[in-house]
């Protein structure tokens, strides 16, 4: 799938109406949506914990905070890209802080292109995050059916005194003699002798 086919769901954190106008003006529906806007680092903290984003923009300072905390802790969600926008005389302190934890900054004021241009490197970063995730996820499901053919495995040598090899030899041997895969004769062992 292009970039330019994907949608991202964007959660704008910004008191300022002329800066969140602005910004809707470059986030068109047909690339991201939902647009959901707080002005508040608490009202944020609740939207993320009712939903996962794909892009978190914090327009520092807010009313509650400078914001940055919360950057920090939006970009440990799995598979979320914060843009962290400040004031051009504590960009260089706020970035020491942020960068290391993966928040990309930006310093006021700030052009169209620059935003824009901001927008493609979350998108490009959000494209490689969806990829680790989809890595993980088959690792994962590797790992869940390792356990499984373990555990028919255990049960196949208590319940009928077969020795290691020769239980997974007898799982290999059923799921290539029924074209099945391993973890489905793993999973009708278990249901069996357990």
């Amino acid at each position: 799938m292009s970039l330019k086919e994907r949608v991202y769901s964007v959660l704008v954190v910004s008191a300022s109406e002329k800066f969140n106008d602005a910004l809707y003006d470059m986030l068109p529906d047909s690339t991201y949506s939902p647009v959901e806007t707080v002005s508040d680092i608490s009202s944020a903290k609740r939207m993320i914990a009712e939903r996962a984003f794909d892009f978190v923009i914090i327009n520092s300072p807010l009313t509650d905070d400078l914001g940055t905390r919360f950057a920090v802790d939006a970009c440990a969600r799995e598979g979320t890209v914060v843009l962290l926008i400040i004031r051009a005389e504590l960009h260089e302190e706020i970035y020491d802080k942020v960068a290391q934890h993966g928040v990309f900054t930006l310093s006021k004021p700030m052009s169209r292109q620059t935003v824009a241009l901001a927008l493609s490197w979350m998108s490009s970063a959000r494209e490689r995050l969806r990829k680790f995730e989809k890595k993980t996820l088959s690792i994962e499901e590797k790992m869940e059916e390792i356990r499984l053919v373990n555990r028919a495995k255990w049960l196949l040598i208590s319940e009928l005194k077969m020795d290691e090899p020769d239980a997974h030899r007898y799982i290999e041997k059923q799921a290539m003699d029924r074209c099945v895969t391993k973890r489905e004769v793993a999973e009708e062992i278990i249901k069996t002798y357990s």
